[in-house]
């Protein structure tokens, strides 16, 4: 086990892109399991192409560059995984609270169930509106 801490000392090792190529890898193959003749040879040429990658990437020993392309990864994604992460919440929400667009500003408003129909003011651009709880 030593040879592999002494090898891998200095390399980059993995991150998210990483993760995330490794994903795209994986799909690529479910999408293999379906095809036949050329388009198989091209997804399955695709799919390693990803992997080799992904392994050369996480053995580099060009640190900056690697973070850097990482960040940059990070900032495409940081959306969807903001969606998904505001979409988990509301979803562990959805029995206690009720969410709400502000008709002027499009602010999301989170207001507790239950309630019957109730008055709600934005707390961004102080508008009211009745909606039902």
């Amino acid at each position: 086990m030593n040879w592999l801490q002494r090898f891998m000392y200095g390399r980059h090792g993995p991150d998210q892109l990483m993760l995330g190529l490794f994903v795209l890898f994986l799909i690529l193959n479910v999408v293999c399991l379906f095809l036949h003749g050329l388009p198989y040879l091209i997804f399955a040429v695709l799919s390693t192409a990803v992997l080799l990658f992904a392994l050369y990437r996480m053995l580099s020993r060009k640190n900056e560059k690697r973070w850097a392309e990482n960040q940059k990864f990070l900032s495409i994604m940081q959306p969807v995984f903001r969606s998904f992460q505001t979409g988990r919440a509301r979803w562990a929400d959805r029995k206690v609270y009720r969410y709400y667009r502000c008709p002027k500003c499009k602010a999301t408003l989170r207001v507790p169930r239950g309630r019957g129909k109730i008055c709600i003011k934005c707390p961004v651009c102080k508008t009211e509106f009745i909606k039902k709880a």
